[in-house]
């Protein structure tokens, strides 16, 4: 018995609801479907009620009342289910809806729990198994808060978007790609992200907002999206369409997972490289060229000791990592409450990304809130929030034991172990977080060795250089845009490859302090400069256009690297080793510096076992991309060998057939064709379509001809499909295997290019030298810095040939002049002559040339610097709190060996106040700390400590003419209200300037005339006053002293007559 059924999509709950309060269904009219009454006719049993029987008509419309009353609520609106949940359109079998869900987004029910039960006859062929499992994954949904339907337009999830919603759940704070056929859609707020950031349309689908990119361009828009500062999961389809087909779940969703996850310092892997373009230098250059560093920084604190935590004092541990070149650095230092040794650390290391914990003390907090919002929008440093229980040492200890113990590979576990646990605890506490962050992008790898990570401060191997000494001097950014333009790095920096300039960034932020290692250097830096032999220019052509070799290695030890970039980075290996080989004999014989010589003898060896890996590739292969043909000898690769041969038994399978099919169409000449990917057709003029036969499967045609797929034919494609589909899997699983054995010889490869790196900076140190009027600088154990006339190696560049800078001379020595006491006026060049002298002893400290005539530096193990006026905003302090923080973390740190630069101490605040804090404090350094000090001031009474301490203090000023001016001639107040015209010389002169002439400067900024004039006229007028009281106080001295009636009268004549002049003026 079959009888059809005619009933609304609105009786059937299938319409959308309007509205979230009514309790009546929707009305909306909608076309009516049969259903067929065998399929959905079943007795129901509920919890209190028998199954009943079917037997008349009525009684299935009664069932279908009862259905609509199990699938609704009577206190609710009806939901329409969506379209694409079904999968029929015409009759609906109800076991074909997996979709069907009730109209209530809360079921009330209790009975619900088990899911409804259904009682099942062998005459009956509709079963509502489904349709249960349905309400129970949506009851299961609702228990863990999140609903199969959207609260807000009260509609039901597509299966993707619930497949995202699941996903989203997991990955909360990264905005997902995922991947959906030939593009990566993004949805809900993330794709109102994308839209904004890469400017792309964004629209709404169902029931999530929508934005898509190609697959092709995933690597441009995942760095755009990173470089906003994002954090971007890119999920991927884990199944192909043919083996989708062929497994057990073909009719479900594909499945997705998310493949890996990139932040600012984990940019690494084959979705952010693009495929390389091989054959043009150029190209490759562009392509991996990036930033120089992209350190991640984690920090923790231990403030235990409440007097300590009153004080601001605390102990900070921290680790830096660059997870795209392996680099591995910590450190543990005491802080107080500026916090400049944390900004120290912060500036040198220039992190693009830091992990805090949630809870961090003020002072840092507000260190690092100034820090990050120094950068452009586009250039912020990352700010990653971990729970402070990732921090508290009782759980890190525990993370760290059970990470090197239990998943670090091999025997060395626990000698690694040792090594980790002498560390201090703050060190360990962020070493903790950082294996726990690292594990989401499967980066912990670089930390398995700890043996290879390095402190970052050693005061017995490198000069002190905080974080105010780096701005002051510009020594990594200049301070007009924060741009290397114009700082000492950018002087230094002439090296070709981009692992060399990283390391001459480390060179130039750690000055060496043990002068045979300086000398090593200055002595390789003078063998490239002076010999004649020509293995130095070819050494250095082998640098030019050389990929980035420490980033492309470091992806490979990750196994996250393209076929195209492990190819390059190997290729490129393996012909430098060729080609450094063939030179080793010249290298014994011209080659005299050691520094220079060892690391080019030692590249060949290290380099040695990348060439047998490269002889297993199938160079064009690589190049394409194509892994299935990317190895040459399969002998080790046996999956790889079998898949192949069954494919080719296919391949042979179809190709026997081919002769049958001739006889089928009686066409002897006819072959297989390919046409837009399809292979295996056979055209047939359509003429002669009658002799084809019915079972063969069209496949397309045009006005001549059309194209066939025979039975036999059409089955092997499919089994074609599959084992091409699984050879890829077989394919990729056999070159992460591949990278991880090649990933045994990442150290001394890396080891090779560090060579590489150095030899690159001792030719960019040369090429500076080559500038002219620069010397090789004498370094000696002494504490003496003798410099005839030198000059600002920034500013000398950046005039060029048309300005010459004025050149100067330094002499301080500890045993005799330590002090030089800079007085002139205003722009006469004082800021930039200390700032040259700080600079000259860095760069002689680096190993490199100086712009001077001679110079000879004794070893400092410190520069300190005070310059500059700025507020501190974000710290809460004034611009002369900011000074005198400054100073005091000087008058802390600084040595004898130490080098200190005070610029204008004291003008923060009163006259009185500033001189006698400025007096005081230089008196502390000459007679206390005894350290080679230059002290630039415009209080003339703090120049009086040359009397006291004539030995070691000397009086200086910038030289300068004061032109007389022509009305100058005239007597009246015309001469007072003009303002002195100056020519400043540039040149530092003994002796002290009583003047500073401000208002040339204001002159000179087109302050307006009428106000100069004024000022001119105040200022001699102020000047005469205190003229008057200084001669008034040294004639009442001098009469203090006359014991003689005569000498007294000499006196009261020599002085009243002025007295009176000075009274009646």
């Amino acid at each position: 018995m079959e009888i059809t059924v005619h009933c609304q999509a609105s009786t059937f709950g299938t319409k959308r609801s309007t509205s979230t309060e009514s309790s009546e269904p929707c009305e909306k009219k909608a076309k009516a479907r049969q259903i067929t009454l065998e399929e959905i006719c079943s007795p129901l049993r509920t919890h209190d009620k028998k199954p009943q029987k079917c037997e008349k008509p009525r009684v299935c419309l009664q069932t279908l009342d009862r259905l609509r009353e199990f699938c609704s609520d009577s206190n609710q609106q009806c939901a329409r289910a969506r379209e694409d949940g079904f999968q029929g359109k015409g009759s609906l079998s109800l076991e074909k809806c997996p979709s069907v869900t009730g109209r209530s987004s809360e079921l009330t029910n209790p009975s619900w729990n088990t899911g409804p039960k259904v009682s099942q006859k062998d005459e009956l062929q509709c079963n509502l198994s489904q349709f249960s499992a349905s309400l129970k994954s949506y009851e299961n949904s609702q228990n863990s808060s999140d609903t199969n339907l959207n609260k807000r337009t009260r509609s039901i999830y597509t299966p993707l978007e619930l497949q995202f919603i699941e996903m989203k759940k997991k990955y909360k704070d990264a905005v997902l790609c995922v991947e959906c056929g030939y593009k990566y859609r993004f949805f809900g707020q993330d794709a109102e992200i994308a839209a904004k950031e890469l400017n792309i349309y964004c629209h709404l689908d169902h029931n999530f907002m929508t934005a898509s990119i190609p697959s092709h361009r995933l690597f441009v828009h995942v760095r755009r999206l990173v470089a906003k500062g994002h954090k971007v999961g890119v999920i991927k389809q884990m199944e192909t369409a043919a083996l989708k087909a062929a497994g057990e779940n073909k009719s479900s969703l594909f499945s997705r997972k998310l493949t890996a996850l990139y932040t600012k310092s984990t940019l690494i892997g084959e979705d952010v490289n693009p495929l390389l373009k091989l054959d043009d230098s150029l190209d490759v250059e562009e392509v991996t060229a990036d930033v120089p560093d992209n350190y991640l920084l984690c920090i923790c604190e231990n403030g235990d000791a409440l007097k300590d935590r009153k004080k601001g004092d605390i102990v900070t541990g921290i680790m830096a990592i660059q997870p795209t070149t392996g680099e591995v650095i910590f450190d543990s230092f005491r802080d107080g409450a500026s916090r400049s040794e944390l900004e120290s650390r912060v500036l040198r290391l220039q992190p693009v990304e830091i992990i805090l914990p949630s809870r961090l003390s003020d002072q840092s907090e507000k260190l690092i809130h100034s820090i990050t919002s120094m950068r452009l929008q586009d250039d912020r440093i990352r700010i990653e929030r971990m729970e402070n229980l990732n921090f508290e040492y009782s759980h890190a200890f525990q993370r760290v034991t059970d990470f090197y113990a239990k998943e670090v590979p091999g025997a060395a576990g626990p000698q690694n172990l040792s090594v980790i646990l002498s560390l201090d605890k703050p060190v360990i506490c962020s070493l903790a977080a950082v294996i726990a962050y690292l594990k989401e992008f499967n980066l912990e790898k670089m930390l398995y060795n700890p043996s290879h990570f390095k402190r970052l401060s050693s005061e017995t191997e490198h000069m002190a250089i905080n974080g105010t000494t780096m701005k002051n001097l510009e020594i990594l950014q200049n301070q007009t845009d924060m741009k290397t333009k114009g700082s000492l790095l950018w002087v230094l920096d002439h090296t070709k490859t981009s692992f060399g300039r990283r390391r001459l960034k480390k060179w130039v932020t750690q000055p060496l302090l043990k002068i045979s290692e300086i000398n090593a250097r200055l002595d390789a830096v003078s063998e490239i400069l002076l010999s004649e032999s020509s293995v130095f220019g070819q050494i250095q052509n082998l640098l030019c256009k050389l990929p980035d070799l420490e980033r492309g290695l470091c992806s490979v030890f990750h196994k996250k690297c393209s076929t195209q970039e492990f190819f390059l980075i190997v290729s490129t290996l393996s012909r430098l080793d060729l080609e450094i080989q063939a030179f080793v004999p010249v290298i014994h014989s011209h080659v005299r510096s050691p520094l220079l010589k060892n690391a080019l003898l030692e590249i060949p060896d290290l380099l040695s076992p990348v060439k047998q890996y490269l002889k297993i590739l199938n160079e064009e292969a690589a190049k394409a991309g194509d892994k299935t043909q990317l190895f040459k000898d399969l002998t080790d690769f046996p999956a790889i060998r079998k898949k192949k041969e069954e494919i080719q038994d296919v391949l042979s399978k179809i190709q026997l057939h081919l002769p049958d099919i001739r006889k089928q169409i009686k066409n002897p000449s006819a072959e297989y064709v390919t046409v837009s990917g399809q292979e295996f057709l056979i055209e047939v003029k359509n003429s002669h379509k009658s002799s084809v036969p019915s079972d063969w499967v069209m496949v397309s045609s045009t006005k001549a001809v059309s194209r066939f797929h025979p039975p036999l034919v059409t089955e092997s494609c499919r089994v074609l499909q599959q084992l091409r589909e699984q050879l890829v899997l077989d394919c990729s699983a056999a070159w992460l295997s591949f990278l991880g054995h090649f990933s045994e010889h990442y150290h001394p490869v890396s080891k090779a290019i560090c060579h590489l790196a150095t030899v690159d900076c001792l030719f960019s140190l040369a090429q500076v030298a080559k500038q002219g009027d620069y010397c090789r600088p004498t370094v000696q154990d002494n504490r003496e810095i003798i410099i005839k006339n030198g000059r600002h190696p920034v500013i000398d560049v950046l005039l060029g040939e048309q300005d010459q800078y004025v050149p100067n001379t330094t002499s301080l020595s500890g045993d005799g002049e330590r002090v030089m006491i800079i007085t002139g006026p205003n722009m006469g060049g004082k800021s930039s002559y200390i700032k040259q002298v700080a600079l000259i002893t860095v760069m002689a400290q680096i190993g490199s040339f100086v712009p001077a005539e001679e110079a000879t530096v004794g070893v400092v193990d410190g520069i300190f610097t005070r310059m500059g006026a700025a507020d501190s905003i974000h710290k809460g302090r004034s611009t002369f709190m900011e000074e005198l923080a400054d100073t005091a973390e000087i008058i802390r740190r600084a040595t004898p060996r130490s080098l200190v630069i005070l610029d204008e101490l004291g003008r923060g605040t009163s006259t009185h106040d500033g001189i006698a804090i400025a007096y005081a404090t230089l008196e502390h350094f000459i007679r206390d700390v005894q350290a080679l000090t230059l002290f630039v001031t415009h209080y003339p009474s703090v120049c009086e400590l040359q009397r006291r301490y004539p030995r070691a203090v000397g009086n200086y000023h910038m030289a300068f003419l004061l032109n007389e001016d022509d009305s100058g001639q005239h007597a009246g107040s015309e001469v007072e209200e003009n303002p002195e015209f100056i020519t400043f010389l540039y040149q530092i002169t003994k002796g002290v300037s009583a003047r500073s002439y401000g208002l040339n400067v204001a002159k000179l900024a087109d302050i307006p005339e009428e106000i100069l004039k004024k000022a001119a006229h105040k200022s001699k007028e102020l000047e005469r006053i205190v003229t008057m009281k200084r001669k008034k106080m040294k004639s009442f001295a001098e009469a203090w002293k006359i014991n003689d009636s005569q000498e007294l009268q000499k006196w009261k004549n020599m002085y009243e007559p002025e007295d009176e002049r000075k009274d009646g003026f």
